[in-house]
Protein backbone atom coordinates (compact mmCIF):
# COMPACT_ATOMS: atom_id res chain seq x y z
CA UNK A 1 0.00 0.00 0.00
CA UNK A 2 0.97 4.12 -0.90
CA UNK A 3 2.21 5.62 2.19
CA UNK A 4 1.28 9.12 0.55
CA UNK A 5 -1.55 11.16 1.45
CA UNK A 6 -3.88 13.10 -0.30
CA UNK A 7 -2.05 16.33 0.36
CA UNK A 8 0.94 14.64 -0.94
CA UNK A 9 0.02 13.77 -4.40
CA UNK A 10 -2.82 16.74 -5.25
CA UNK A 11 -1.39 19.52 -7.27
CA UNK A 12 -1.25 22.67 -5.40
CA UNK A 13 -3.09 25.32 -6.91
CA UNK A 14 -0.74 28.42 -6.92
CA UNK A 15 -2.10 32.37 -7.77
CA UNK A 16 1.12 34.47 -9.15
CA UNK A 17 1.47 38.26 -7.88
CA UNK A 18 3.57 39.94 -9.70
CA UNK A 19 5.21 39.15 -12.96
CA UNK A 20 8.18 40.83 -13.30
CA UNK A 21 11.81 40.05 -12.89
CA UNK A 22 11.04 37.47 -9.99
CA UNK A 23 7.51 36.69 -10.95
CA UNK A 24 8.19 35.46 -14.07
CA UNK A 25 11.23 33.06 -12.90
CA UNK A 26 8.62 31.31 -10.37
CA UNK A 27 5.65 31.51 -12.43
CA UNK A 28 8.24 29.48 -15.19
CA UNK A 29 8.76 26.84 -12.04
CA UNK A 30 5.31 26.07 -11.32
CA UNK A 31 4.54 25.82 -14.71
CA UNK A 32 7.39 23.14 -15.29
CA UNK A 33 7.06 21.38 -12.02
CA UNK A 34 4.56 18.48 -11.65
CA UNK A 35 3.32 19.46 -8.28
CA UNK A 36 1.93 23.12 -9.24
CA UNK A 37 -1.20 24.33 -11.53
CA UNK A 38 -1.21 28.25 -12.10
CA UNK A 39 -4.30 29.01 -11.48
CA UNK A 40 -3.54 32.92 -12.42
CA UNK A 41 -1.53 35.27 -13.24
CA UNK A 42 -2.14 39.08 -11.88
CA UNK A 43 -0.13 42.23 -12.24
CA UNK A 44 -1.07 45.91 -12.76
CA UNK A 45 0.49 46.18 -16.30
CA UNK A 46 1.36 44.40 -19.23
CA UNK A 47 3.75 42.16 -18.07
CA UNK A 48 0.88 39.19 -17.54
CA UNK A 49 -0.03 38.95 -20.47
CA UNK A 50 4.57 39.44 -21.92
CA UNK A 51 4.35 36.32 -19.45
CA UNK A 52 1.47 33.87 -20.44
CA UNK A 53 2.71 34.16 -23.90
CA UNK A 54 5.94 33.20 -23.01
CA UNK A 55 4.26 30.46 -21.28
CA UNK A 56 1.53 29.16 -23.84
CA UNK A 57 -0.88 31.95 -23.33
CA UNK A 58 -3.66 29.06 -21.49
CA UNK A 59 -3.42 31.31 -17.90
CA UNK A 60 -6.09 33.33 -16.51
CA UNK A 61 -5.18 36.92 -16.37
CA UNK A 62 -6.29 39.60 -13.39
CA UNK A 63 -5.41 42.92 -13.31
CA UNK A 64 -6.30 43.44 -8.86
CA UNK A 65 -5.16 40.83 -6.82
CA UNK A 66 -8.30 40.97 -4.51
CA UNK A 67 -10.42 40.39 -7.14
CA UNK A 68 -8.01 37.45 -8.39
CA UNK A 69 -8.03 35.43 -4.80
CA UNK A 70 -11.63 35.51 -4.71
CA UNK A 71 -12.16 34.33 -8.51
CA UNK A 72 -9.40 31.61 -8.01
CA UNK A 73 -9.73 30.05 -4.63
CA UNK A 74 -5.74 28.82 -4.80
CA UNK A 75 -4.20 27.05 -2.30
CA UNK A 76 -1.31 28.78 -2.50
CA UNK A 77 -0.17 32.67 -3.35
CA UNK A 78 3.45 33.82 -4.73
CA UNK A 79 4.04 37.05 -3.75
CA UNK A 80 6.56 39.30 -6.00
CA UNK A 81 4.95 42.71 -6.37
CA UNK A 82 6.72 45.85 -4.52
CA UNK A 83 7.89 45.40 -0.93
CA UNK A 84 5.20 47.88 0.06
CA UNK A 85 2.62 45.52 -1.31
CA UNK A 86 3.84 42.29 0.72
CA UNK A 87 2.57 42.28 4.05
CA UNK A 88 -1.49 43.44 2.79
CA UNK A 89 -1.07 40.57 0.33
CA UNK A 90 -0.23 38.18 2.29
CA UNK A 91 -2.73 38.74 5.05
CA UNK A 92 -4.76 38.70 2.40
CA UNK A 93 -3.75 34.83 1.08
CA UNK A 94 -3.42 33.89 4.81
CA UNK A 95 -7.19 35.22 5.74
CA UNK A 96 -8.55 32.81 2.90
CA UNK A 97 -6.20 29.25 4.06
CA UNK A 98 -3.59 29.98 1.27
CA UNK A 99 0.15 28.76 1.76
CA UNK A 100 2.18 31.86 0.84
CA UNK A 101 5.70 31.88 -1.39
CA UNK A 102 6.95 35.70 -0.81
CA UNK A 103 9.90 37.47 -2.30
CA UNK A 104 12.34 38.89 0.32
CA UNK A 105 12.12 40.90 2.18
CA UNK A 106 9.22 39.74 3.79
CA UNK A 107 7.59 43.09 4.42
CA UNK A 108 8.81 47.07 4.46
CA UNK A 109 9.36 46.95 8.13
CA UNK A 110 9.87 44.50 11.15
CA UNK A 111 6.53 45.08 12.55
CA UNK A 112 5.01 44.25 9.64
CA UNK A 113 7.22 41.29 8.72
CA UNK A 114 6.24 39.94 12.31
CA UNK A 115 2.66 40.32 11.46
CA UNK A 116 2.80 38.38 8.51
CA UNK A 117 4.82 35.57 10.67
CA UNK A 118 1.74 35.28 13.21
CA UNK A 119 -0.45 35.32 10.51
CA UNK A 120 1.09 31.91 8.86
CA UNK A 121 1.11 30.63 12.31
CA UNK A 122 -2.78 31.20 13.06
CA UNK A 123 -3.88 29.83 9.75
CA UNK A 124 -1.49 26.91 10.08
CA UNK A 125 -0.13 27.27 6.53
CA UNK A 126 3.27 27.87 5.35
CA UNK A 127 5.14 30.84 4.75
CA UNK A 128 8.20 30.56 2.59
CA UNK A 129 10.30 33.74 2.13
CA UNK A 130 12.96 34.12 -0.98
CA UNK A 131 15.84 33.70 0.22
CA UNK A 132 17.39 32.23 -3.15
CA UNK A 133 21.14 31.94 -1.69
CA UNK A 134 19.59 28.94 0.79
CA UNK A 135 18.93 26.76 -2.25
CA UNK A 136 22.02 27.45 -3.83
CA UNK A 137 24.39 24.88 -2.98
CA UNK A 138 27.87 26.86 -4.24
CA UNK A 139 26.88 29.52 -1.01
CA UNK A 140 26.09 26.56 1.36
CA UNK A 141 29.51 24.88 0.40
CA UNK A 142 30.51 28.85 0.90
CA UNK A 143 29.41 29.11 4.39
CA UNK A 144 29.99 25.45 5.84
CA UNK A 145 33.58 25.96 4.94
CA UNK A 146 33.69 29.70 6.42
CA UNK A 147 33.44 27.68 9.45
CA UNK A 148 37.02 25.95 9.23
CA UNK A 149 38.43 29.31 9.17
CA UNK A 150 38.21 29.85 13.40
CA UNK A 151 36.99 33.24 15.13
CA UNK A 152 36.30 36.12 14.63
CA UNK A 153 34.77 35.89 11.14
CA UNK A 154 35.80 39.55 8.51
CA UNK A 155 32.88 39.10 5.90
CA UNK A 156 33.35 41.47 2.64
CA UNK A 157 30.34 41.44 0.29
CA UNK A 158 29.36 43.84 -2.23
CA UNK A 159 26.82 43.86 -5.00
CA UNK A 160 26.85 47.29 -6.80
CA UNK A 161 24.53 47.64 -10.02
CA UNK A 162 25.33 49.91 -12.50
CA UNK A 163 21.78 49.79 -13.94
CA UNK A 164 20.37 51.36 -17.09
CA UNK A 165 17.05 51.02 -18.77
CA UNK A 166 14.49 48.52 -17.61
CA UNK A 167 16.50 47.47 -14.39
CA UNK A 168 17.09 51.25 -13.63
CA UNK A 169 12.90 51.31 -13.88
CA UNK A 170 12.72 48.64 -11.32
CA UNK A 171 15.40 50.22 -9.23
CA UNK A 172 13.73 53.19 -8.83
CA UNK A 173 10.33 51.70 -7.92
CA UNK A 174 11.98 49.86 -5.85
CA UNK A 175 13.79 52.92 -4.08
CA UNK A 176 10.16 54.22 -3.16
CA UNK A 177 9.72 52.07 -0.49
CA UNK A 178 13.44 50.45 0.26
CA UNK A 179 17.12 51.41 0.23
CA UNK A 180 19.59 49.02 -1.76
CA UNK A 181 21.20 48.31 1.69
CA UNK A 182 18.00 46.93 2.83
CA UNK A 183 15.88 45.11 -0.66
CA UNK A 184 19.70 43.34 -1.34
CA UNK A 185 21.17 43.42 1.96
CA UNK A 186 18.62 41.13 3.47
CA UNK A 187 20.63 38.07 1.41
CA UNK A 188 24.13 38.70 2.69
CA UNK A 189 23.48 39.96 6.02
CA UNK A 190 21.19 36.54 6.05
CA UNK A 191 24.64 34.61 5.27
CA UNK A 192 26.67 36.40 7.61
CA UNK A 193 24.29 35.64 10.28
CA UNK A 194 24.69 31.78 9.24
CA UNK A 195 28.53 31.90 9.04
CA UNK A 196 29.18 33.57 12.71
CA UNK A 197 26.23 31.74 14.36
CA UNK A 198 26.92 34.58 16.66
CA UNK A 199 24.58 37.41 18.30
CA UNK A 200 24.98 40.76 16.52
CA UNK A 201 25.24 43.67 18.74
CA UNK A 202 25.67 46.94 16.27
CA UNK A 203 25.32 48.06 12.69
CA UNK A 204 26.54 51.45 11.51
CA UNK A 205 26.08 52.51 8.20
CA UNK A 206 26.41 55.21 5.69
CA UNK A 207 24.50 56.22 2.33
CA UNK A 208 24.38 59.04 -0.72
CA UNK A 209 21.67 60.09 -2.81
CA UNK A 210 23.18 60.39 -6.05
CA UNK A 211 20.70 60.88 -8.22
CA UNK A 212 17.39 63.41 -8.13
CA UNK A 213 15.13 60.77 -9.95
CA UNK A 214 14.97 58.91 -6.33
CA UNK A 215 12.93 60.87 -4.16
CA UNK A 216 14.18 63.47 -1.80
CA UNK A 217 15.67 62.10 1.53
CA UNK A 218 16.47 58.50 -0.01
CA UNK A 219 19.31 57.13 -0.49
CA UNK A 220 20.73 54.61 -4.03
CA UNK A 221 24.47 53.77 -2.38
CA UNK A 222 24.74 52.53 1.01
CA UNK A 223 27.26 50.71 2.67
CA UNK A 224 26.92 48.90 6.23
CA UNK A 225 28.86 47.28 9.00
CA UNK A 226 27.67 44.57 11.34
CA UNK A 227 29.70 43.75 14.54
CA UNK A 228 28.84 40.61 15.97
CA UNK A 229 29.14 39.29 20.01
CA UNK A 230 31.73 36.36 19.01
CA UNK A 231 33.72 39.55 17.63
CA UNK A 232 33.17 38.81 14.23
CA UNK A 233 32.38 42.12 11.90
CA UNK A 234 30.44 42.23 8.09
CA UNK A 235 30.85 44.42 5.53
CA UNK A 236 28.35 44.95 3.03
CA UNK A 237 27.77 47.70 0.18
CA UNK A 238 25.02 48.14 -2.41
CA UNK A 239 24.42 50.57 -5.16
CA UNK A 240 22.04 51.24 -7.55
CA UNK A 241 21.91 53.27 -10.83
CA UNK A 242 23.65 54.48 -14.12
CA UNK A 243 26.37 55.79 -12.44
CA UNK A 244 27.19 53.17 -9.89
CA UNK A 245 31.39 52.13 -10.75
CA UNK A 246 31.51 48.08 -11.87
CA UNK A 247 34.97 48.01 -11.33
CA UNK A 248 34.13 45.94 -8.04
CA UNK A 249 30.59 44.65 -7.87
CA UNK A 250 31.47 41.07 -6.95
CA UNK A 251 32.93 40.81 -3.71
CA UNK A 252 32.40 38.13 -1.75
CA UNK A 253 34.74 36.42 0.88
CA UNK A 254 35.75 36.04 4.45
CA UNK A 255 38.77 35.62 6.52
CA UNK A 256 39.11 34.64 9.80
CA UNK A 257 42.49 33.06 11.69
CA UNK A 258 43.43 30.10 9.75
CA UNK A 259 43.13 31.93 6.35
CA UNK A 260 40.33 33.04 3.98
CA UNK A 261 37.68 31.62 1.59
CA UNK A 262 36.71 33.65 -1.26
CA UNK A 263 34.21 33.33 -4.23
CA UNK A 264 35.93 34.00 -7.70
CA UNK A 265 33.40 34.35 -10.48
CA UNK A 266 35.52 35.93 -13.27
CA UNK A 267 32.23 35.30 -16.04
CA UNK A 268 29.76 36.55 -13.44
CA UNK A 269 32.14 39.22 -12.56
CA UNK A 270 32.76 40.61 -16.15
CA UNK A 271 32.59 43.96 -17.06
CA UNK A 272 28.24 44.66 -18.05
CA UNK A 273 27.57 41.93 -15.50
CA UNK A 274 26.53 43.87 -12.41
CA UNK A 275 22.51 44.50 -12.88
CA UNK A 276 22.14 40.68 -14.76
CA UNK A 277 20.40 38.65 -11.96
CA UNK A 278 21.71 35.59 -13.44
CA UNK A 279 24.90 36.79 -12.44
CA UNK A 280 24.04 37.65 -8.48
CA UNK A 281 24.19 34.33 -7.70
CA UNK A 282 27.15 32.54 -9.41
CA UNK A 283 29.97 31.22 -8.07
CA UNK A 284 31.64 29.46 -10.19
CA UNK A 285 34.80 28.50 -7.90
CA UNK A 286 35.82 28.99 -4.59
CA UNK A 287 39.55 30.28 -3.27
CA UNK A 288 41.00 28.83 0.09
CA UNK A 289 43.70 30.15 1.33
CA UNK A 290 45.29 28.92 4.35
CA UNK A 291 47.53 30.92 6.80
CA UNK A 292 49.84 28.53 8.09
CA UNK A 293 53.68 29.43 8.12
CA UNK A 294 56.59 27.25 7.83
CA UNK A 295 60.15 27.87 10.09
CA UNK A 296 60.79 30.82 7.34
CA UNK A 297 57.27 32.49 7.71
CA UNK A 298 56.30 31.27 4.10
CA UNK A 299 53.08 29.99 3.39
CA UNK A 300 53.12 25.88 4.02
CA UNK A 301 50.72 25.29 0.92
CA UNK A 302 49.69 27.26 -1.99
CA UNK A 303 45.77 28.25 -2.55
CA UNK A 304 43.71 25.66 -3.43
CA UNK A 305 40.77 26.46 -6.43
CA UNK A 306 37.30 24.43 -5.69
CA UNK A 307 35.98 23.85 -9.01
CA UNK A 308 31.55 23.69 -8.08
CA UNK A 309 30.33 21.50 -10.27
CA UNK A 310 26.81 21.78 -9.25
CA UNK A 311 26.37 25.90 -10.49
CA UNK A 312 22.28 26.34 -10.97
CA UNK A 313 21.13 29.01 -13.24
CA UNK A 314 18.88 31.58 -11.95
CA UNK A 315 16.07 29.47 -13.10
CA UNK A 316 17.16 26.70 -11.93
CA UNK A 317 17.23 28.15 -8.49
CA UNK A 318 13.62 29.59 -8.96
CA UNK A 319 13.16 25.96 -9.46
CA UNK A 320 14.09 24.81 -6.24
CA UNK A 321 13.23 27.26 -4.48
CA UNK A 322 9.78 26.39 -5.68
CA UNK A 323 10.08 22.62 -4.99
CA UNK A 324 11.29 23.47 -1.20
CA UNK A 325 7.73 25.25 -1.25
CA UNK A 326 5.85 22.04 -2.16
CA UNK A 327 7.71 20.03 -0.08
CA UNK A 328 7.13 22.20 2.55
CA UNK A 329 3.62 22.21 2.12
CA UNK A 330 3.20 18.38 1.16
CA UNK A 331 5.44 17.10 4.06
CA UNK A 332 4.51 19.36 6.26
CA UNK A 333 7.43 21.24 7.42
CA UNK A 334 8.95 23.12 10.35
CA UNK A 335 9.98 26.98 9.01
CA UNK A 336 9.92 28.83 12.33
CA UNK A 337 13.65 28.85 12.31
CA UNK A 338 13.66 30.08 8.14
CA UNK A 339 11.01 32.35 9.20
CA UNK A 340 12.41 33.87 12.25
CA UNK A 341 15.58 34.67 10.36
CA UNK A 342 14.22 36.39 7.91
CA UNK A 343 12.89 38.83 10.62
CA UNK A 344 15.79 38.72 12.26
CA UNK A 345 17.96 39.79 8.36
CA UNK A 346 15.01 42.52 8.11
CA UNK A 347 15.54 43.70 11.81
CA UNK A 348 19.51 44.18 10.84
CA UNK A 349 18.76 45.74 7.51
CA UNK A 350 16.37 48.04 8.54
CA UNK A 351 18.71 49.25 11.76
CA UNK A 352 21.38 50.00 9.09
CA UNK A 353 18.87 51.95 7.03
CA UNK A 354 18.19 53.86 10.77
CA UNK A 355 21.68 54.60 11.05
CA UNK A 356 22.20 56.16 7.22
CA UNK A 357 19.51 58.52 8.13
CA UNK A 358 20.66 59.48 11.63
CA UNK A 359 24.42 59.15 11.23
CA UNK A 360 24.44 56.91 14.14
CA UNK A 361 25.57 53.57 15.43
CA UNK A 362 22.68 51.45 16.24
CA UNK A 363 22.96 49.23 18.85
CA UNK A 364 20.66 45.95 18.47
CA UNK A 365 18.23 44.60 21.17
Amino acid sequence: MSSTTPEQTKKVRILVVGCGNMGASHATAYHELDGFDIVGLVSTGDSKATLNATLGGHYSLFDDYAQALAATRPDAVCISTYPDTHESFALAAFDQGCHVFIEKPLADTVEGATRVAEAASRAGRKLVVGYILRHHPSWQRFIEMSRELGTPLVMRMNLNQQSQGRMWTVHRNLMKSLSPIVDCGVHYIDVMCQMTRSRPLQVSAIGARLTEEIPAGNYNYGQLQIRFENGSVGWYEAGWGPMISETAFFVKDVIGPKGSLSIVAKQAGASGKSDSIEAHTKTESLRYHRADLDEKDNFRSPDSWINLEDEPGHQELCNREQRFFLRAIQEDLDLTDATEDAIASLRIAFACDTSVRTGQIVLLK
